[in-house]
């Protein structure tokens, strides 16, 4: 049975790390499938994302969900990464009154925000509560320090870009590694042996 990677990284078309998402699941792919990366695009376009008055809290659950059935979390980190905040505009996180409480389906934002769909507020207990102003990036790290999942965090750069680090992963900033290294040719290419040692496969 392959090993459940679960990728968190943005996924914005202009200056997002898509290209870092990319190679992993092709290694996933040419590795015999020891391997599965799920990562949240996927998890995007999965059936609670294919309602059209699906909200951030549903889509946080989803992820809790995704990232419980994994092992190991990878986190994308590029240059816009601390100041991404979809997913936190929830303000029933702050009022225990749906009445006064809109916020903005995943889908349909271009016809406004709609009133909150949750109508009991319950305290978490094993997993962080999808009623949160927490990002969707943030919402992610705090569900995998909270299970105890191994995190590993990548650099969308040759180099280690500490101060693309948002402030919830400081904790994590010796630990952070850069995903891309140069061949002997020159090229930028993934760091495929590193990725292989951080989970867990020898050579």
């Amino acid at each position: 049975m392959p090993k459940r990677v679960y990728i968190s990284a943005d996924y914005s078309e202009d200056n997002g790390d898509r290209e870092v998402v990319e190679t992993l699941k092709k290694w996933g792919m040419d590795n015999c499938r020891i391997v599965e990366f799920i990562d949240m695009a996927e998890v995007r376009t999965g059936s609670v994302s294919d309602s059209d008055n699906c909200r951030p809290c549903m889509l946080k659950e989803e992820f809790n969900k995704q990232i419980n059935a994994s092992s190991t979390v990878i986190f994308v980190v590029g240059d816009k990464t601390a100041v991404r905040m979809a997913g936190s505009n929830c303000s029933r996180n702050f009022d225990t009154k749906r009445t006064e409480c809109f916020c903005t389906p995943y889908k349909k934002n271009c016809n406004g925000s709609k009133l909150c769909n949750v109508y009991y507020l319950y305290k978490p207990i094993d997993d962080v509560g999808n009623v949160n102003s927490y990002s969707y990036l943030r919402h992610e790290f705090e569900q995998a320090k909270k299970k105890n999942k191994t995190i590993i965090i990548l650099y969308n750069s040759c180099r280690n870009e500490r101060q693309w680090l948002p402030s919830y992963m400081r904790e994590y900033e010796d630990n952070a590694h850069p995903f891309w290294i140069k061949n002997s040719l020159g090229q930028k290419i993934g760091d495929y042996y590193y990725i292989k040692k951080a989970l867990g496969y020898e050579e």
